[in-house]
């Protein structure tokens, strides 16, 4: 079972990928918050960093589960900084390019997060919780592609 803080603070962290999504549906809700907060926080824009920031997030708590296991040493530590890398060389380039990177950055993330989990490095409920949160991001990211 997935602990509840770690659930709801995980679901709280699709939101900003949601509300991408939800200024690229609604023009008035992106004038509005274009007006309020700037262009940096509807649809692409937001969905691109938001993604880049959590890719890279992801990574430490990679590292986390190699500094658990003997075994991983080398290996685990390497896996656990490609997501970082992965963000660094392939996010940019446009909308299009960078949305298609990290919709292929956290389908790797998730083999990564799998390996780990195999390796009994990351709780017995990570997957789950890993399974419910890359469906919501790839979902949105999917979602700003085919209407930005």
């Amino acid at each position: 079972m997935i602990p509840r803080p770690a659930l709801t603070l995980g679901l709280a962290g699709l939101l900003p990928f949601v509300w991408g999504v939800a200024t690229l549906l609604s023009p008035a809700l992106a004038q509005f918050t274009l007006d309020l907060i700037g262009p940096r926080f509807i649809g692409p824009f937001v969905l691109i960093a938001y993604g880049t920031v959590i890719l890279c997030f992801m990574s430490g708590v990679l590292w986390g589960f190699a500094a658990r296991g003997a075994e991983a040493q080398w290996s685990g530590y390497a896996l656990s900084v490609v997501p970082a890398l992965w963000a660094f060389f392939f996010v940019g380039g446009g909308a299009v390019f960078a949305l298609n990177a990290l919709i292929t950055g956290f389908l790797g993330l998730l083999l990564i997060d799998w390996h780990f989990s195999r390796l009994r490095l990351a709780p017995d409920w990570w997957m789950q919780l890993r399974l419910i949160l890359t469906a919501g991001v790839v979902l949105c990211l999917a979602l700003g592609l085919a209407l930005g």
